[in-house]
């Protein structure tokens, strides 16, 4: 019995051991085969360096030749818009009013009626100034090429407002009496040309003939535009109460 026992004990740790060296096999087996498939060759890397080297130099030169080109353009931008900055400023300077101004151009004067007795079929406003005709002026004025403008002496800017109050002009917080004189430097043709064209102005120099309202144009060769004395910051800006902007 016991020989039997000691025979199976031996059979049994052969058996194992043959288990083992079955499972060890495979594994290295496996971990070859693993080894072969996942890990990049040397060549393969090298190849792999030497792509993204070619790729890299063409991307610089392509850089370097966009490169010279913005050199070129900026180099040459002078050149090209020499008095861009000049004009700009000189649009901002006559928009705020600064500096004094001179050229020739024409005056313009409108004066109401000498008479002060209403003509049968006219009403009293058909005998004075209105600010609309003020206004019609200094607009066919800047439309004819006016470069600088005055009203009663003072410098027309971006936020000069015609208004009348009455009979009288009301303008850069002063009251102003007809005569009402507004001078613009330009050409004197472009700018006699652009107030005959206009169609309020025709209206006006209606009342003209029919009521005796004084109109007139002249050419001067020297008109001087002071610089504004006010300030040409717009500091706030309100709408009327009860106006309604959706409307």
């Amino acid at each position: 019995m016991e020989q039997r026992a000691a025979r199976r004990h031996s059979w049994r740790a052969l058996l194992a051991v043959a288990l083992v060296l079955a499972l060890a096999g495979l594994m290295f087996t496996a971990s070859a085969r693993l080894a072969r498939g996942g890990v990049r060759h040397p060549e393969n890397l090298a190849g792999l360096v030497q792509q993204r080297s070619n790729e890299v130099a063409a991307l610089s030169a392509q850089v370097s030749a966009l490169s010279a080109q913005v050199d070129a353009l900026t180099a040459a931008s002078p050149v090209l818009l020499p008095s861009l900055p000049t004009k700009l400023q000189l649009a901002t300077d006559l928009s705020a009013g600064a500096g004094t101004f001179s050229g020739p151009g024409v005056i313009v004067t409108l004066r109401d009626a000498a008479s002060d007795i209403v003509p049968p079929g006219a009403a009293p406003d058909d005998l004075v100034v209105h600010q609309q005709d003020i206004q019609a002026v200094v607009n066919a004025l800047w439309a004819g090429g006016a470069e600088a403008m005055t009203i009663q002496g003072q410098r027309v800017t971006s936020l000069t407002a015609v208004r009348c109050v009455g009979n009288v002009l009301y303008l850069h917080g002063q009251v102003y009496s007809p005569p009402y004189v507004v001078a613009a430097v330009g050409s004197p043709e472009a700018l006699s040309a652009s107030l005959a064209a206009d169609p309020v102005i025709a209206i006006y120099k209606e009342y003209v003939q029919a009521y005796g309202l004084g109109w007139d144009v002249v050419d001067d060769t020297t008109i001087t535009v002071p610089a504004s004395e006010g300030s040409a910051i717009l500091h706030e800006a309100r709408v009327p109460t009860g106006t309604d902007l959706f409307r």
